[in-house]
């Protein structure tokens, strides 16, 4: 490579990754095959439009790789009909939008700190700039058990007194199954489109280890480098009881991203798509859909026995949410993450329910296991892993965030110039590198 300043910093990145464990739950690892047509000629091409009816010619071969992407994608989730050419999550859900409301309508969707997504109606987003949106949230009280943590007679109220166009269900930072009846149940009450976002457990449905929201709701988004481990990109669906409620619904989900939102789709993503579908179609996908969801359990009891406390009680998918509130007090997420950003576990601070600090200094931490169950580790590195998170929050317990503002920016680089001379940080380091290295990325 001639431009030596990215060449090193790939180096770098390849060698942050193979030395250290991801451990956020919406990143994985696409397969050699899905990055390699990433690079393919398919980036070189204009294709404005959809299959057979572009605006450029040369597109043969490009309506190919998107027929075959469609239909690899209605066979992995039975669905009638897929658009793959949003560019990622965020806009598909925008389209969602822009094919069923007006600027203006109501929409309802699960608050941001209590799990949510920017685009579920958040206030910062455009979402929640050009519709009037509805939050819900999850039960008050009872959320380090294992049980529904959604109080659906509150939803139904908000629901019925509101009278939302469109409703959301799906989550980036809900560690339990989802209960799709019951959303569909209000939905269908108030004469709403209910509107999965499957971003996080699109893989996990697709292996059969999760519940599949076909036969409940009208739409369906993901993205498809999340548990799917394929590239940066999203994909649109409409199931048959979407086509019920509205038959014109999937030309409207095709125009409102093509011209809606977006120009001509990136075809070297599209064929990319189509390689990890067909990945997700095979034998083996069940497989590690099976294990991400055994290895989250697994250390989610590790870390519950170690004495943190879990939102759900624990995991029945990928994630888990471990509210350090009791632990260390309020907003100490980012203490954690830093922490053990250092011994080569990557994970994100995130808000917890009922949360007492800020999105900016949140009082959690969000881990989940796709990427690491993609290196082939299972429940003994899972232990191991939930042993050396357990030894950096004892660490943790001599900081605190402090009260005033002002103070806090001095206090956490204080707080990361001791976290990197600490004897013991450097040998958990060490011990990370080495389980690491011994499962190597795709």
């Amino acid at each position: 490579m001639k431009d030596k300043k990215i060449e090193k910093l790939i180096k770098l990145e390849e060698k942050r990754q193979k030395e250290g464990i991801e451990l956020i739950p919406s990143e994985n690892y696409a397969s050699s095959e899905v990055r390699k047509v990433l690079s393919s000629y398919f980036v070189n091409k204009y294709s404005e439009g959809y299959p057979k009816k572009r605006y450029y010619g040369g597109n043969e071969y490009v309506d190919e790789v998107e027929i075959l992407a469609i239909e690899r994608a209605k066979k992995l989730f039975s669905v009638p009909f897929v658009n793959v050419q949003p560019y990622s999550g965020s806009p598909a859900n925008l389209a969602v939008y822009l094919a069923t409301c007006q600027p203006g309508d109501v929409v309802m969707g699960q608050a941001l700190t209590a799990g949510g997504h920017l685009t579920h109606g958040h206030n910062v987003s455009a979402t929640g700039i050009f519709f009037k949106t509805i939050q819900y949230g999850l039960k008050k009280e009872g959320v380090y058990e294992k049980k529904d943590l959604f109080d659906y007679e509150e939803i139904r109220k908000l629901a019925k007194q509101h009278k939302p166009k469109l409703i959301w269900v799906g989550a980036t930072a809900y560690p339990l199954k989802f209960n799709y009846k019951k959303f569909a149940e209000i939905a269908d009450e108030v004469g709403a489109y209910l509107a999965a976002d499957i971003a996080h457990v699109a893989g996990l449905i697709a292996g059969g280890v999760h519940p599949s929201p076909v036969p409940y709701v009208h739409i369906i988004t993901t993205t498809t480098h999340k548990t799917l481990r394929g590239p940066r990109g999203a994909m649109i669906m409409v199931t048959d009881k979407g086509l019920k409620k509205d038959r014109e619904l999937p030309d409207k989900i095709n125009k409102a991203v093509f011209p809606g939102l977006q120009g001509g789709p990136h075809d070297n993503q599209t064929a990319a798509i189509a390689i990890a579908l067909y990945e997700a179609l095979q034998p083996s996908f069940k497989k590690y859909a099976a294990q991400i969801v055994k290895n989250s359990q697994v250390l989610a009891q590790v870390l519950k026995d170690g004495g943190l406390y879990l939102i759900g009680g624990g995991s029945e998918n990928h994630l888990i949410l471990v509210d350090l509130t009791p632990t260390l007090g309020k907003g100490m997420g980012v203490f954690a993450q830093k922490a053990l950003d250092k011994i080569g576990l990557t994970l994100n601070k995130n808000t917890v329910p009922n949360e007492t600090s800020s999105p900016f200094y949140p009082s959690g931490i969000r881990l989940g296991t796709p990427a690491a169950t993609t290196r082939e580790m299972k429940e003994k590195e899972m232990k191991f892993i939930g042993q050396k998170i357990l030894q950096v929050v004892e660490i943790l317990k001599k900081y605190h965030l402090p009260e005033k503002k002002e103070e806090r920016g001095k206090y956490i680089a204080n707080f990361e110039k001791e976290i990197e001379k600490n004897p013991l940080i450097k040998k958990l380091r060490a011990e990370v590198k080495k389980l690491a290295l011994k499962f190597p990325i795709p």
